[in-house]
């Protein structure tokens, strides 16, 4: 009997400290496949912050002056603007731009008179040379599309508001004294003046379109307006007509 109760102890023990150690391994961990699956992409979460951007703008700008007149033809004007934007954040990579602009433009054109003296030839000319300055007010929607890291592309649509401040015409003239005399009896200047004062509306209305590229606090930006209104002030003959459209490309800063 000692013998057998001395077995079934040893027995006991020997369990005992099979089932202890099975105890201390640690528990089996199943491996997520998806961890390695190629084809998971991440899908980033799409932060939307309302807010404003400042910007620094500098650029060329073109003006074309559109007329119906068979005298005074086309002119283009060519220039410099510079001022300041701000941009309203909103959610879908949509932001509304405002801000004030500075645009100082010159142009050179030739208006023809058949000759008073000599009414056969047609020989006759007046040389405006033209100064114009203005103010720019634009409201903008912009689109931006992200392209790689902080490369964007955008768009923007939108009107915006010219303000006249000055366009003067220095002129010289090319007339036979029979000539200038008519033309003063028409009320048509021969002599320098601001063609704001009293002959071209100060507001010209506009409508544009544009886009560009930004990396980071820089954009590069093009687009082109186009004139919506009259400025003609007094018009002198039915259907006299004068719109000023625009291109222009800028560089901007963000800061």
């Amino acid at each position: 009997m000692q013998r057998i109760a001395y077995i079934v102890l040893c027995l006991c023990l020997g369990v005992s400290t099979l089932w202890a150690q099975d105890l201390d391994k640690p528990a089996l961990q199943i491996a997520d496949n998806t961890f390695f699956d190629p084809t998971k992409k991440e899908v980033k979460e799409e932060k939307y912050e309302f807010g404003v951007e400042y910007r620094l703008e500098a650029g060329y700008v073109q003006h074309w002056q559109r007329t119906r007149s068979i005298s005074f033809r086309d002119m283009y004007l060519h220039g410099v603007r510079l001022g300041a934007t701000f941009t309203f954040k909103l959610p879908l990579h949509f932001g509304i731009q405002t801000g004030v602009l500075y645009t100082l433009v010159y142009g050179r054109n030739e208006q023809h008179w058949r000759s008073i003296d000599a009414p056969s030839v047609q020989t006759e000319y007046i040389n405006h040379r033209v100064l114009e300055h203005n103010l720019t007010i634009p409201v903008r929607m912009y689109y931006t599309i992200p392209l790689w890291k902080q490369l964007n592309l955008f768009f923007y649509t939108g009107p915006q508001l010219h303000i006249g401040l000055a366009e003067n015409d220095y002129m010289q003239l090319h007339l036979s004294e029979g000539t200038k005399n008519w033309l003063a009896t028409q009320g048509i200047p021969t002599e320098p003046y601001d063609r704001m004062a009293d002959e071209i509306v100060r507001a010209n209305i506009q409508w544009g379109l544009g886009g560009g590229l930004e990396w980071d606090c820089y954009r590069l930006q093009s687009g082109y307006d186009f004139g919506l209104n009259n400025l003609v002030r007094h018009p002198l003959a039915k259907g006299q007509y004068l719109s000023e459209w625009g291109w222009f490309v800028s560089f901007s800063y963000r800061f």
